[in-house]
């Protein structure tokens, strides 16, 4: 727990200068964030959806937190293949997730790809977020260059040029498939 919040704490220092409209502080009214401390949310309902870049502490609010903390607890990645990759160069990588609040798929595998980001020591300047509607639209410039069909998709860049993409449900294990999106090991 201590790690999650020295995590996120380094997540919001990092990130509020991000490509937002305003801090993830002030992106709720006193209102929106009354009605987001529901512990009962309905996350069908758009009014909870996190749309376009938003900074990924919100995760760990209300309603939110509620799935994003127990996964991302629960969630215990290959040690193997964490030792693997963190035997590999991370500054010339950057990662986009691209997931809706409102998908099971995403409500899982996003804390199990934080949780393998937080052990690999990925730098969280390096991972950007990006909120989309049931429709996979979000309100980003050039949004549709992504060409996002499924979500939870977390896509790869290595030197800003796409290594590879992890699309809804990983093929091994998120960690495996991203040590072999990296290394272009096409085992399964």
């Amino acid at each position: 727990m201590k790690r999650l919040f020295i995590y996120i704490t380094l997540i919001i220092l990092v990130l509020s200068g991000c490509k937002t409209n305003k801090p993830a502080i002030e992106a709720f009214t006193a209102d929106e964030q009354q009605k987001n401390e529901n512990p009962e949310a309905k996350f069908s309902e758009q009014s909870t959806w996190l749309l376009g870049y938003f900074n990924p502490v919100q995760l760990s609010r209300p309603p939110h937190s509620e799935w994003f903390t127990k996964g991302f607890e629960e969630y215990q990645p290959d040690q193997g293949v964490i030792g693997k990759l963190s035997a590999m160069n991370k500054g010339d990588l950057t990662i986009q997730i691209v997931m809706g609040t409102w998908c099971p798929d995403s409500r899982r595998e996003v804390p199990r790809f934080m949780r393998i980001l937080d052990q690999w020591n990925f730098p969280a300047e390096n991972v950007t977020f990006i909120g989309v509607d049931n429709a996979k639209l979000s309100p980003v410039g050039d949004y549709d260059r992504l060409d996002i069909q499924r979500v939870p998709t977390f896509i790869i860049l290595k030197n800003k040029v796409e290594a590879g993409r992890i699309i809804e449900n990983p093929a091994t294990s998120l960690e495996q498939d991203m040590l072999n999106i990296l290394t272009r090991n096409e085992k399964q």
